[in-house]
């Protein structure tokens, strides 16, 4: 039933998932440092009686490299996984830091969505997932004034650029089970990835959203 608000609302890639995913897939990597545990394996063993979700672990730690190769001096890695829109999927972040800010280097992505009707189709879906997952994550911010919305264009609404896109990989996990969604999966992992790597690079936790409130097209 629609909610009657004096705010005209749109659509939200990914809706509840994305802000949900954020708070549980953070605090998962939390429990997993409080634990002494490597974060991929600590969400291996807690999953362990599903197959599916074990499969796109070990995609992800092999694309990434998370297991086999530590990230270039000044870089460090963060996960998430996330079981929703009928597909698992799980990412890792890999990440630095310019002038105090966040610095995106890689995204690898390992999705089981059932059987692959179109791989192509998956890995573009995944891919502009991310990328809207960045621009939300590190920037994306609407405030109101007297009843106005504050942004009006992108000249005041910061969004990613092509010279910070990240390197993305994408790996499709072949599956027989029914297909499953792409459109809205790549997003909300992309948030707890992030925040997980920077947690492990400066030893601080970002834990509100956009982590760069106020940024406009004419910052970075």
């Amino acid at each position: 039933m629609p909610n009657p608000a004096d705010i005209p609302l749109g659509y939200w890639r990914s809706v509840g998932e994305s802000y949900n995913t954020f708070a549980v897939e953070s605090a998962m990597d939390e429990l997993a440092l409080a634990a002494g545990v490597d974060p991929l394996v600590w969400r291996k063993g807690l999953l362990a009686g599903d197959t599916r979700a074990l499969g796109v672990l070990e995609a992800v730690d092999k694309l990434s490299g998370w297991s086999t190769t530590k990230p270039a001096t000044g870089n460090a890695r963060g996960l998430a996984f996330l079981k929703g829109f009928g597909s698992y999927i799980a990412l890792v972040a890999e990440v630095s830091q310019s002038g105090g800010v966040m610095k995106v280097n890689r995204m690898s992505c390992a999705i089981d969505c059932g059987i692959a009707v179109n791989p192509d189709q998956i890995e573009a879906q995944i891919q502009g997932g991310i990328v809207h997952g960045l621009s939300a994550t590190l920037w994306g911010q609407v405030t109101f004034k007297a009843g106005v919305p504050s942004v009006s264009n992108f000249s005041n609404y910061r969004v990613l650029r092509l010279r910070e896109m990240p390197a993305i990989g994408v790996s499709i996990v072949p599956s027989t089970e029914a297909p499953g969604g792409v459109g809205e999966t790549g997003v909300p992992c992309v948030a707890p990835a992030l925040a997980n790597a920077y947690a492990k690079l400066t030893g601080q936790r970002l834990r509100t959203l956009p982590f760069y409130p106020g940024a406009t097209m004419g910052d970075g």
